[in-house]
């Protein structure tokens, strides 16, 4: 520690701090305008110069560190002079247009200004101008150059953060402009980020531009919706109706930034496509009716089919409280442990609980990356988490972790990373398997005696494996002190999913026997996975992901609930389709998710659903699954009830109304409430503050959560005692090699699922629907970048633009699931990933 007096007033900060720092903690104001917090300091705009004793001129206090016993002083005549002198300056060629601006109201040069600036301008010269109109960099960015008063933040924001490098300035001294490529952000992320930081008007949200004045909107903090990073935003609207998105420094784990689907896809809340009132089949087609008729309707097919078996699959984008609510009513209510909350696979609770009981790490993701190795498994990183991608780049920079990393497709990240093991889709258990026998063999001795004998009972076939050099990994690995892994939800997609989760748990339980602390988190693709799987929306599982035969769990349930519980794990979703499929599913309700569009074999979802009995959606859109259905419910959607989503990191974070649910939609525990009525029961409690009560008593990791604990940075699950290591899993054979182009998917940059295809915003700048693969692939089949070409599958075939990339493998073809067009999944066929294809021109 040093001791620093900053204006009297002596303390003592940790060596590094800044004389910036310093100030702040003593609650001193010192000005700035190209200082961000998260990045090194710039020192260009001379705002925050101050006198420090000893010294003869006066020194940036961003980038001056504090030694022992300096002496500083922020509130001189001089600083006073130099300040407005700095601001005049600024204001010499700035356009004099703040009421048309729509920074103005929150606009850092008009704050400085008025607290610093001159009373009167001394230069009488004409102002510089750039452009006499506004540039229209992309759909969502436009630019008044005018206005740049070249802090660099955004350059800055774009290159060091986000990775993008599609902003750069041209010229130099007063005539320095910033710019994208050839005057446009064509190649850029879109994600507005430029926007957040410029401390003026020259760049701007386009969406935004006009339509309201800060202090018209009513703004709500809230959580993003879209992917399971759990970024903090907030919403800006006017009477009513959306209007923007913008994120707080100090709040959240995304620290200001926002990716595009955060900044500019929650417009879908507006999206026409609307479910106005309770439909139900009549001759074939859906026809409108009241509530009342609804609930007749439904209580008379319910009472037609209660002897048969029920199921029920329901989103993990929706809030904590309702996916609570939803089990408590299919297990109390329906007699029935037929649960699941993935559209797209089965979740593999046996492989999972090990991981998630004995691994899972519920702290800040920053924080363990700040660990000196991260290993991220599997997905694409920068399309499927963004903001944990520009995380993972500020740690691999400026905190120098060794990145690693070890997937089927390129990533973003790849060119930070220390490693990277590119791996042939479907082959995750056997790499993983091979890293952890290339462990086994390189620190046996470094292992306690009885943990290396079991690791070693399957070093001789683990050796079996084939190579997918896993040298490079293990000596990083072994050289670290702590290790992190992360790992994709993609994982779960294969039908290797449960071997993968096994060989996971090896590495897991190696890393701990070899002294590296691991940590482990998921990185989801949906809002609230964690929060579902925590919640019990699983067949084998109840809250706290306790098994569903586990008798003290069951007892304390069933006396809170006042009900019995059925004994013995129920179906996920592959069993519920089969179960509807060959006629004993008597009912089938869904909430909030579209299996048609999600599953992977279109044809045999629609004839699974066409075989059951009664099928009830419960959504806020017509989807393709809710046009198959016998009864379909309108529900709120996002920001149109309250409630809480658990995080990546297992962060339980409030989520904010800010709209009415329009039409006749209700909350989806009204609704949970009407369908307990018709048969006779009542669920309590049923309000979402006595629920999450109910959840911090009765879910472990909830303990002692409160509605008053869940403030902007959300308030932290506690994960559970780590469990000792079992028996090592023998891990799988190599995938056999195939000279076919293996079709694998996922979420792209733009698009999150198919919530996110219903912003207009997202549609203006995301690209049309695509087929990537490699270059080496593309000329051996005599096709172009752009060519509209034709995927092909023993299922089905579907039309698409190509995109060539240069980084892709050989023999990967990769099709985003996010565009309902395209219909990717009647390709697929279940128990089938990746996909063999063909492609060729159309």
């Amino acid at each position: 520690m040093v001791s620093v007096t900053v204006n009297e007033q002596t303390l003592e900060v940790e060596k590094g701090s800044t004389v910036l720092q310093a100030a702040q903690r003593l609650g001193i104001e010192i000005p700035t305008f190209c200082y961000l917090k998260r990045l090194p300091a710039l020192a260009s705009c001379r705002m925050c110069l101050v006198e420090i004793e000893g010294l003869r001129r006066l020194q940036p206090s961003c980038a001056t560190l504090v030694t022992d016993g300096m002496v500083v002083r922020t509130n001189t005549p001089l600083i006073d002079e130099t300040r407005s002198s700095m601001l005049d300056m600024l204001l010499a060629n700035h356009p004099l247009d703040c009421p048309i601006c729509d920074k103005g109201g929150e606009c850092e040069l008009q704050d400085m200004v008025m607290a610093y600036g001159p009373g009167e301008s001394r230069f009488r010269d004409v102002k510089r101008v750039f452009h006499s109109r506004d540039i229209r960099l992309s759909p969502v960015i436009i630019m008044n150059v005018n206005r740049c008063i070249q802090c660099q933040r955004c350059v800055r924001m774009c290159e060091e953060v986000v990775g993008a490098v599609a902003l750069g300035t041209v010229e130099k001294g007063m005539d320095t402009a910033i710019t994208g490529f050839e005057g446009s952000l064509a190649s850029c992320d879109q994600c507005g980020n430029c926007v957040e930081v410029c401390p003026v008007g020259a760049l701007m949200s386009f969406p935004y531009r006009y339509k309201a004045r800060p202090w018209d909107l009513a703004e709500t903090d809230t959580v993003c919706p879209h992917c399971g990073t759990g970024c903090q935003l907030t919403v800006g609207a006017r009477k009513g109706e959306f209007m923007r998105v913008h994120s707080k420094w100090e709040h959240g784990v995304n620290r200001e930034t926002l990716c595009v689907r955060g900044r500019f896809g929650l417009d879908f809340v507006e999206n026409r496509d609307r479910i106005k009132q309770p439909l139900i089949r009549r001759n074939g087609a859906l026809v409108p009716v009241s509530w009342d008729e609804a609930g007749n309707h439904l209580h008379q097919r319910l009472s037609a089919v209660e002897s048969k078996a029920m199921g029920g699959l329901a989103s993990p984008r929706l809030p904590n409280e309702i996916l609570y609510q939803f089990q408590k009513l299919m297990r109390i209510v329906f007699q029935s442990n037929n649960i699941d909350c993935s559209s797209r696979w089965s979740t593999p609770f046996d492989a999972l609980a090990p991981l998630l009981r004995g691994f899972y790490t519920r702290a800040p993701l920053e924080e363990i990356i700040g660990n000196d190795c991260v290993l991220v498994v599997s997905g694409n990183v920068t399309d499927e988490n963004p903001v944990s991608e520009y995380l993972l780049r500020d740690a691999a920079r400026r905190r120098h972790i060794k990145l690693l990393m070890l997937s089927a497709r390129p990533t973003r990240l790849d060119a930070d990373a220390r490693a990277v093991l590119r791996i042939r889709p479907g082959s995750e258990a056997a790499s993983i398997g091979a890293l952890v026998t290339s462990l086994v063999a390189a620190a046996s001795e470094a292992l306690p005696d009885d943990f290396a004998r079991t690791a070693a009972t399957n070093e001789t076939s683990a050796r079996a494996t084939e190579d997918v050099g896993a040298d490079r990994l293990t000596i990083e690995l072994l050289e670290s002190r702590r290790a992190t892994v992360l790992v994709s939800v993609d994982v779960l997609r294969s039908p290797e999913a449960y071997a993968t989760l096994q060989q996971l748990t090896n590495l897991m339980q190696l890393l701990r026997g070899l002294g590296k602390d691991p940590a482990m988190q998921f990185l989801f693709d949906r809002a609230n996975q964690l929060g579902a799987w925590d919640m019990g929306v699983l067949s084998a599982a109840l809250p706290g992901l306790q098994p569903v035969v586990d008798a003290p769990t069951r007892t304390r349930l069933e006396e809170a609930w006042d009900a019995k519980i059925p004994y013995g794990p129920g179906s996920g979703l592959d069993a519920m389709l089969e179960l509807c499929e060959s006629g004993h599913m008597g009912a089938f309700y869904i909430v909030a998710s579209d299996p048609v569009m999600a599953y992977p074999d279109r044809e045999f979802v629609k004839r699974a659903l066409s075989a059951c009995e009664l099928v009830i959606v419960q959504d806020s859109f017509l989807t393709d699954t809710a046009g198959m259905a016998d009864i379909v419910l309108p529900a709120a959607g996002y920001g149109e009830e309250t409630g809480t989503f658990t995080n990546n990191e297992g962060r339980a974070q409030k989520i904010r109304k800010f709209r009415e649910a329009p039409f006749e939609a209700r909350s989806n525990l009204a609704i949970f409430d009407f369908v307990a009525t018709l048969r006779h029961h009542e669920l309590r409690p049923s309000t979402q503050v006595e629920i999450i009560d109910e959840i911090a008593r009765f879910v472990p990791a909830y303990l002692g959560l409160s509605q008053d604990e869940t403030g902007l940075d959300g308030s932290f699950t506690k994960g559970g005692p780590r469990s000792s290591a079992s028996a090592f899993f023998a891990p799988p054979p190599n995938p056999t090699a195939t000279s076919h182009l293996m079709l694998v998917t996922g979420n792209c940059l733009f698009h999150n699922g198919y919530l996110s295809e219903r912003s207009e915003i997202l549609n203006t700048v995301a690209d049309d629907p695509y087929v990537e693969m490699s270059a080496r692939d593309a000329d051996e089949l005599g096709l172009s970048d752009r060519d509209q070409v034709v995927v092909r599958s023993a299922q089905g075939k579907l039309v698409a633009k190509l995109k060539v990339n240069k980084h892709f493998p050989g023999g990967l073809v990769f099709v985003p699931e996010n565009y309902r067009s395209l219909r990717l999944n009647s390709l697929m066929r279940r128990h089938e990933y990746p996909c063999p294809v063909e492609v060729h021109s159309v």
